[in-house]
């Protein structure tokens, strides 16, 4: 499978391009068109119960849809619910990737995905306790609201990002959740919760927009009645 991106970075669409025969997984729902003859069948990858932890522990849909290319090939657009950005991580077979709720998009194949336990305190920072566990060779295709960043940190190095910007990282790297201020009135002043810290090494995905905090301001502007 190939990827191809364009409108980028706000309304970014990936083109899956498959060779023939060739099958991809794809979120349900994400799907905006395909060439003529791309067969595809929706199921819960692994049975009802590994559906409903997917859906209600990780974050993502029920059903995933697997499309398949035709005998002369074909393509997939796909595209997230919210504008932002698309990036391609391209896994080698060796090193796994940990992508928060509702960041993964697309992915090979030979890409296996599995619902992880990402921590006790990480059910406390916003993005739920569960993460979708990604492995194998291929290319995996995560979303995000806003424009994504790529933070890369050498053998030791730290940073600190906030629970709600994190999109997807490699599962080298190190992380501890932790509040950015004590007590609930400094965090009500400072409009922050949870942030964590990463050391590495390894790569980390970031978005520039928080999903929760969009959820929020939505909620704030419906009449109460």
């Amino acid at each position: 499978m190939q990827v191809q991106l364009r409108h980028q970075p706000a309304f970014t669409v990936a083109r899956l391009m498959l060779a023939p025969g060739e099958p991809c997984q794809v979120e349900s729902g994400a799907m905006s068109a395909t060439s003529y003859g791309v067969h595809v069948q929706s199921s819960t990858q692994g049975g009802m119960m590994k559906g409903l932890g997917r859906a209600v522990l990780g974050g993502e849909s029920l059903f995933i849809s697997t499309y398949t290319a035709p005998q002369n090939g074909g393509w997939v657009d796909v595209a997230p619910h919210l504008p932002g950005d698309v990036q391609v991580i391209n896994l080698d077979g060796r090193t796994g990737w940990c992508v928060t709720r509702g960041c993964w998009l697309a992915s090979s194949y030979g890409v296996q995905t599995q619902t992880k336990w990402g921590g006790f305190n990480k059910l406390f920072g916003g993005e739920g306790g569960f993460l979708t566990y990604a492995t194998g060779q291929g290319p995996l295709v995560v979303a995000c609201y806003g424009a994504m960043d790529l933070v890369t940190l050498q053998q030791g190095e730290m940073v600190t990002i906030d629970s709600g910007h994190v999109v997807a990282y490699a599962e080298t790297v190190q992380s501890q959740l932790r509040k950015v201020s004590s007590g609930i009135i400094q965090s009500l002043k400072s409009g922050e919760g949870f942030v964590f810290d990463f050391a590495g090494p390894g790569q980390i995905l970031t978005q520039t927009r928080n999903p929760s905090a969009l959820a929020a301001w939505v909620i704030a502007q419906v009449p109460s009645r």
